[in-house]
Formats: C-alpha cells, sequence, structure tokens
C-alpha cells in the first residue's frame, strides 16, 4: 500500500516515482529549451511530451495544474511552466536552471542574428534556414493537443467548456481573463469533485514547499530587488533619458502587461519602439518579429532585437555594439525576472490548493478551457506555418481569420505531412523529426530560388 503523504519540516513528502538528480534534470532543461520552437503551443507540446511522457517526473493532473496557473499570468506561459516545473522538482535552484536555460538559446541565437543583421543587413536566408521547423513543430503541436486533450477531458461537460473556450477565442476574440473566469465559476457550479483532491499519488514529485507569510515576503522582496536593480543603477549612472534606462523602464512594464501571449501586446511594442521611441523601423520590427518566430524561446524575445538596434544607433557613451549588446541583456532580465518572481511567489500556494475539492473543480474548469485555448493556438500557428498571408474580417464581435488559398506554401504542407508521418506513423523521436524537417526546409529555399 503507498503511504499517505506526511509532514518533513517546511516540505511535503509524498510517494513518487525516482526523483531526478539535478544534473540529470538540467540536461533535459537544456533539450527542452533547445527544441522550443513555435511559440507556446509549439513549447508546451514540447513539454509535455517530454516531462509526462517520455521522463514521467510529472503527471499529467500536475502538468495541467502548473499549466493553468501559468496561463493567468503576465509573460510567457511556457517560460513560466519551465519554471513551475523546475521548482517542483529541484525547488529554486531548479527553477532557475529550467527558466534560465529555456531562454537563454532564444537569447544566444537572436544576439548572434541582430550582430549579423546590422553588419550586412537583411536576414532572409537565415530565415529559410529554419523555414522546415514551423511545419515540423505543426505535427507535434497537434500530437501534444491530442494527448493533453483525452488527458485532461474526462466527461462532456469538460468538452463542452474547452469547446466553449475556443470559440470564444477564436471567433470572438473575448479577453483571456474573461474566458479564465467563466471556465473556472463553470467548473466550481457544474463540474463533479475528482475522486481525491490530492490526485492520490500521482504526485510526480519528492518534495513541495509549504507556503508561509513570512517566506512569500522575503521572496517577493527579494525578486522585486533582482528585477528593479538594473533599472536603478541605470538611472543613477547614465540618468533617465539614456536610451538603455528608457528601454530597461519601458520593457518592464511591457512584462507587466503581457496577458494572452506576446501576440496581445506585439503590436503595442511595435508602435512604441517605432513611433514613440523611432528605435527601428516598421520593416525591421517585421524582421525581428521574423527572428524570433524561427528562433527557440518565448516569441516575446523580439523585445530583445528591439533594444539592440534602438542602442546600437544611440550609443553614447559606449561603442555602437557594447550598447547593443547591453540593451540586449537589460531587455531580457526586466522582461523574464518577474516570471520568476510570479512562480516562486505563487507556486506554493498554487500546490497547497490541490487539496480543496471547490479549488481543484474550478481548476478542472480552468484546464478544460486550456484544452480550448491550445487548439485556438494551434489552429493560429497552422494558418501562419502554412499560408503566406492571413487575413482578420469582422462582423460585429464576430471575428474570421481566414488564410488566403493562393499563398499556401506547398513546400510547408509538404513538410507538415512528412513530419506527421514520422511522429505519428513512424514513432521518430522529436529530434530526429526536426532534424529531417530542417534539411527539408533548406532543399524547400533551394528549389524555391532556382
Amino acid at each position: 500500500m503507498p503511504r499517505r503523504p506526511r509532514a518533513a519540516g517546511h516540505c511535503l513528502e509524498v510517494d513518487s516515482p525516482p526523483q531526478p538528480s539535478f544534473r540529470a534534470a538540467s540536461r533535459v532543461w537544456w533539450r527542452i529549451a533547445l527544441a522550443s520552437f513555435g511559440g507556446p503551443a509549439g513549447q508546451i507540446a514540447v513539454m509535455h511530451r517530454v516531462l509526462v511522457d517520455e521522463q514521467r517526473w510529472l503527471s499529467e493532473a500536475r502538468f495541467l495544474h502548473a499549466l493553468s496557473y501559468c496561463t493567468l499570468l503576465p509573460g510567457p506561459e511556457a517560460q513560466q511552466l519551465a519554471t513551475y516545473g523546475g521548482w517542483l522538482l529541484h525547488g529554486t535552484r531548479g527553477g532557475l536552471v529550467a527558466g534560465g536555460l529555456f531562454v537563454l538559446p532564444g537569447f544566444v541565437a537572436i544576439l548572434a542574428l541582430s550582430i549579423l543583421y546590422v553588419t550586412f543587413g537583411h536576414t532572409a536566408w537565415l530565415t529559410a534556414a529554419f523555414a522546415g521547423l514551423k511545419p515540423a513543430v505543426l505535427a507535434i503541436v497537434l500530437e501534444a493537443l491530442g494527448r493533453v486533450g483525452r488527458r485532461a477531458l474526462h466527461d462532456a461537460r469538460q468538452v463542452a467548456i474547452a469547446a466553449g473556450a475556443f470559440i470564444g477565442i477564436f471567433f470572438f476574440a473575448v479577453p483571456f481573463p474573461a474566458i479564465v473566469a467563466l471556465a473556472a465559476l463553470l467548473g466550481l457550479l457544474w463540474l463533479r469533485s475528482p475522486a481525491s483532491p490530492a490526485h492520490g499519488g500521482d504526485e510526480g514529485i519528492m518534495r513541495i514547499e509549504r507556503p508561509s507569510a513570512a517566506r512569500t515576503l522575503g521572496v517577493a522582496i527579494a525578486w522585486t530587488i533582482a528585477w528593479m536593480a538594473p533599472v536603478g543603477l541605470l538611472l543613477a549612472t547614465l540618468g533617465p533619458s539614456h536610451v538603455l534606462t528608457r528601454q530597461a523602464v519601458f520593457f518592464s512594464k511591457v512584462a507587466t502587461v503581457t496577458f494572452g501571449g506576446a501576440y496581445a501586446v506585439l503590436a503595442y511594442v511595435a508602435q512604441q519602439a517605432v513611433e514613440t521611441f523611432g528605435w527601428l523601423k516598421p520593416g525591421e520590427m517585421l524582421d525581428g518579429l521574423g527572428m524570433a518566430e524561427t528562433t527557440p524561446g518565448p516569441l516575446i524575445q523580439v523585445v530583445q532585437f528591439v533594444a539592440f538596434l534602438g542602442a546600437h544607433r544611440d550609443p553614447a557613451p559606449f561603442t555602437p555594439m557594447t550598447a547593443a549588446v547591453l540593451g540586449s541583456i537589460v531587455t531580457t532580465w526586466v522582461t523574464y525576472a518577474p516570471c520568476f518572481l510570479w512562480i516562486f511567489v505563487g507556486a506554493p500556494y498554487v500546490e497547497a490548493l490541490r487539496r480543496s475539492r471547490l479549488v481543484s473543480r474550478a481548476l478542472a474548469g480552468i484546464m478544460a478551457a486550456v484544452v480550448g485555448v491550445i487548439l485556438n493556438l494551434s489552429v493560429w500557428f497552422a494558418l501562419h506555418a502554412l499560408f503566406g498571408r492571413v487575413d482578420e474580417l469582422e462582423w460585429g464581435p464576430l471575428r474570421l481569420t481566414l488564410p488566403e488559398p493562393g499563398t499556401l506554401d506547398v513546400g510547408a504542407l509538404a513538410i507538415a505531412i512528412v513530419a506527421a508521418l514520422a511522429i505519428f506513423r513512424a514513432h521518430w523521436s522529436m529530434a530526429r523529426t526536426l532534424a529531417l524537417s530542417v534539411a527539408l526546409g533548406l532543399a524547400w529555399a533551394v528549389v524555391r530560388s532556382a
């Protein structure tokens, strides 16, 4: 018989599969980071496949519970989900490694591409090198959507909530917080209570920190200081009008309002960066977005490219390249530091709430809605991966996202089909599938240019 959970100091021990070593987990987080293409849908799919299906470090319930919380927060939900998962496995150091590694490959890639951009100009040839990744990630996303849907939707009521969430966000652009609030209410009033609010022995980890007011206050103060320290240092040394200071302040504000994913705030960032601050030109913003979409990591990493160009063009008292690199580092820090704050402060309370039947019902509603949201992200990603032009049409409250049929990328469709066959039929690994897709993407770029 499995033992019941028992208190142990400030932690709660539960029976679980053997906990991975910190070194082994770090290697897996690095592998996840390198494969984190395709925006939040693709990144969530990668984490689900690795953490739940391959390593079995997190149970399905634990994964969806964490995802439900992360979707409520401002900032990139996939990076926060990685931080949450790392924290579950190895506490604060685990969260720092998982969340930090998730950002690192994208940061290095965009920094290198930005340097090439200001040195040699347009990076279309580099974008073409990654052209095979998008359709391959689409196949990975669809596989994960099927798995998550089958395991998260247990009855017709949860399916109805998921369908309603998809319809609301895709066809009517209902704000995400409103969808979450309604899903929680429906879950509370309409769904059945789970057999055990603690989810029995499927915890998938060994230790859980107990929340406390003293810990919460200490963590909040420490991370707020860490977040704001670079901003204060820039204000004190360079003054409020310097480009690095203005970037630090502006992107700190952006980090607190990015609800609903990066696309919800990118229009505002582009307008401010181009029209208000003059850091870059409209066409350059599109180039940066292309970089962020075809490199690992969160799409919001495009702000690094914005900061790089802005600092490069107004570098004094530094050299242009020094100022640009500093702008990249500062902007990346103030974008992700609050993500660690939200997780390290809130996660212990979210875990404690798993033992409440009422909260479990509300979260079951949110989990169902999250499936609908992932479906929305998947459809959006599929349209933009396979078509060169996608239009949005509005009739009153109704909004339709429709592709231009003549802009279908036949090569991308073919790569998506090959990737789907590799995953669903041949059961290839994700790394092998992505490698094949990159090769096909390069070949297709050569054919198109011939």
